[in-house]
């Protein structure tokens, strides 16, 4: 008793200092990282960074402040300091690999709801998918396709790819071809696509309506019609301008040479 008496006492002597100091060091500490938590949360209010984004920033504070605090706490308390940094390094490298596809998504959203490269709402195709963006996680953005099935595509994916965003801009255009023979006026052809074109609903007047021949393939000419139209409209000006100008062409009787059918007569020799 007598020696655990005398082992407790000099424990104390040489660490007890230590110990109190590791303590006061502990509670001023809790009281900065409070203080500075709250100043950093009113900074980052201040900004146009998406919530989320807020969100993910304070929390590595969070962290990084507690991270500084136990370091400090060991270092008073006399541990080595090598020791800790080399235990702290393998396991950053042990999490850093085992989450190295989490963090690159991780990033990947960071840099998305930073930058903002489309935004919920979005028509967008990128890594295969395409639909409309319904929502912007930090791993992971969430795509509806046109026929209501749900992509879950990695930032990390979106953010080393190529990314098609339709309906950035208020307008967007629209193309057909129509095959026409090759006996028809050419010039009346592309009279008959140009009224049709400029009289679909939806059709916008700038930049005016395009019709014009494009290419020849045999005996057919090729029409290319371009119209321009409000972004929120693309599909419906879309269906609409191909049953305009097809009902046009077949009201002024000019032909689709896939629907004539050619007839061969070979006379037999006596």
């Amino acid at each position: 008793m007598e020696q655990f008496t005398k082992t407790g006492i000099e424990l104390l002597t040489s660490y007890g200092g230590k110990i109190v100091a590791a303590i006061v060091a502990l509670i001023v500490g809790l009281i900065l990282i409070k203080m500075l938590n709250k100043l950093a949360a009113k900074a980052v209010a201040k900004t146009k960074l998406d919530d989320t984004v807020k969100k993910v920033i304070l929390t590595i504070v969070k962290i990084l402040l507690f991270a500084i605090l136990i370091i400090s706490i060991i270092d008073i308390l006399g541990v080595s300091m090598s020791s800790v940094i080399a235990v702290l390094a393998s396991c950053g490298l042990a999490v850093g690999l085992a989450l190295q596809g989490a963090l690159g998504n991780l990033a990947g959203g960071l840099m998305i709801l930073i930058f903002k490269p489309f935004k919920v709402g979005d028509y967008i195709e990128s890594t295969g998918a395409e639909g409309t963006v319904t929502d912007i996680s930090v791993f992971y953005t969430k795509i509806m396709t046109v026929d209501n099935k749900q992509i879950l595509v990695p930032n990390g994916d979106l953010m080393n790819s190529n990314v098609t965003n339709f309906t950035v801009a208020d307008k967007r255009r629209i193309d057909q071809d129509f095959k026409i023979t090759n006996d028809i006026d050419a010039d009346f052809v592309k009279d008959v696509l140009l009224k049709a074109a400029a009289g679909t609903p939806g059709v916008v007047s700038e930049p005016a309506p395009f019709a014009r021949m494009t290419a020849v393939d045999d005996d057919t000419y090729i029409f290319t019609v371009r119209v321009w139209c409000e972004t929120a409209d693309y599909w419906t000006v879309y269906f609409d301008l191909i049953e305009n100008c097809s009902r046009a062409l077949s009201e002024n009787g000019i032909d689709d040479p896939e629907e004539r059918i050619a007839i061969r007569i070979v006379k037999e020799e006596d």
